[in-house]
C-alpha cells in the first residue's frame, strides 16, 4: 500500500477520504508555500485562526495574509513535510521551508499543531526557525526583510483587515 495521495490542484479537489494528516501536509505543502491552486477555503474553516511565532491571523483572509508576509520575504517557497505526528483531531507536523531572498538560497525548519473539524483546518500553532532564516540572509537582507514585514505589518492593521497581533499568544 502506498503512502502517497493523489491531489487534483488544478481542478481545486481535495480526494474524498483524505485524512486529516493528508489535509495538514497538503495545507503546508500547497497553500502556506503559495505554490497551489486550490483555494485555502480547501483545506481551512472560515473560522480559522492562525498563531505564527507571535502574531496570529483570522480567516481566510488571515492564512493569506500569513503566506504573503513569507512570501514577501522569500520567493521560489517550497515546503516539505518531513514527519507527522497525529491524536485524536490534531496534527504536528515538521517541515523545511526553503526559498530565495535577493539571490540567497535559505533554508529553515519549522513546527505546525493543526486542529481540524469536519475535515478542516480550525486552528494552526506554528513556530519556525526565524533566528536560522536570518542568520542565513546576512545583516544587509536582514534589514531590508525587517523594514518590508514592519510596513506590511502597519499596512495589514488598516480597516477591513485582519490583525496581526505582535504579542505573545497565551
Amino acid at each position: 500500500m502506498s503512502n502517497t495521495i493523489t491531489c487534483n490542484i488544478a481542478s481545486e479537489s481535495i480526494p474524498a477520504g483524505t485524512t486529516n494528516a493528508e489535509q495538514a501536509r497538503l495545507a503546508l505543502e500547497h497553500v502556506c508555500s503559495g505554490s497551489g491552486r486550490a483555494p485555502a477555503s480547501r483545506y481551512y474553516s472560515p473560522k480559522f485562526v492562525d498563531y505564527v511565532n507571535d502574531m496570529t491571523f483570522h480567516g481566510l483572509e488571515g492564512a493569506q495574509q500569513s503566506v504573503s508576509m513569507y512570501k514577501g520575504v522569500l520567493s521560489n517557497i517550497r515546503i516539505s513535510v518531513q514527519e507527522q505526528v497525529v491524536e485524536g483531531d490534531k496534527v504536528t507536523s515538521r517541515f523545511v521551508v526553503r526559498g530565495e531572498n535577493r539571490g540567497r538560497q535559505v533554508s529553515f525548519n519549522g513546527i505546525t499543531i493543526s486542529r481540524l473539524e469536519n475535515g478542516l483546518i480550525v486552528e494552526d500553532w506554528s513556530v519556525t526557525d526565524t533566528l536560522g532564516m536570518l542568520r542565513q540572509l546576512g545583516l544587509w537582507r536582514t534589514t531590508l526583510v525587517g523594514i518590508r514585514q514592519w510596513k506590511a505589518l502597519r499596512s495589514a492593521s488598516g480597516p477591513g483587515h485582519a490583525t496581526p497581533s505582535l504579542t505573545p499568544s497565551a
